[in-house]
């Protein structure tokens, strides 16, 4: 069985043809850029499981804890103004999504190549074809028309193979980068309006 699974991934490997090489490195690329951002994010993740504490980390800075309430410490100065504190925010959001809002964006345009380097096989594999259907030679016709064929057929569906899970990673990234940006917005909220309150 796992011979057989080898056989054909090899067949299918030979029979795209050239492109499957940058293929195969350009799934490589996303999905190595696309756990480094999503290990990245785990690490820089806010609790929100304290959020009903934050408010008195707040009022309190020095018993907040976890990534939280070092958010909380470095962004409410004793002694500043509302600007002062949306200024801090700034720095931890750009210190903190920054650098990954700007992956993100690679990570989305490598996940759009995918098709498009799958669709540049589909256009040699039809090339094939057409020279297949051009020279005149019984059985050599009809290999090189099924050689043509195979290679668009498999350079498309690999393209496809690797945007889809691409795609699905690319969301990942965004939806924690958001859930990061959601909870920072909440504790801004929170510490002007204790300021404002004072």
């Amino acid at each position: 069985m796992i011979d057989y699974l080898i056989d054909t991934i090899w067949g299918n490997w030979v029979s795209g043809g050239i492109v499957m090489i940058p293929l195969f490195a350009l799934a490589a690329y996303i999905f190595v850029i696309a756990f480094q951002m999503l290990k990245y994010l785990k690490a820089k993740k806010i609790d929100t499981d304290q959020e009903d504490l934050w408010l008195e980390w707040v009022n309190n800075p020095d018993s907040g804890a976890g990534s939280a309430g070092e958010v909380i410490r470095y962004t409410r100065p004793w002694q500043g103004s509302t600007d002062s504190v949306r200024r801090r925010f700034f720095e931890v959001r750009e210190s903190t999504l920054a650098d990954v809002e700007r992956k993100s964006k690679f990570l989305g345009s490598l996940v759009a190549t995918a098709p498009l380097m799958g669709l540049l096989g589909t256009v040699q594999g039809m090339l094939i074809t057409f020279q297949g259907i051009a020279s005149s030679g019984g059985n050599q016709t009809v290999d090189m028309v099924s050689k043509g064929i195979s290679t668009a057929l498999i350079t498309t569906q690999t393209g496809l193979m690797i945007a889809l899970p691409g795609l699905f990673l690319a969301l990942v990234v965004r939806r924690r980068t958001r859930a990061i940006q959601d909870a920072l917005n909440r504790m801004e909220g929170l510490i002007i309006g204790s300021r404002i309150e004072e």
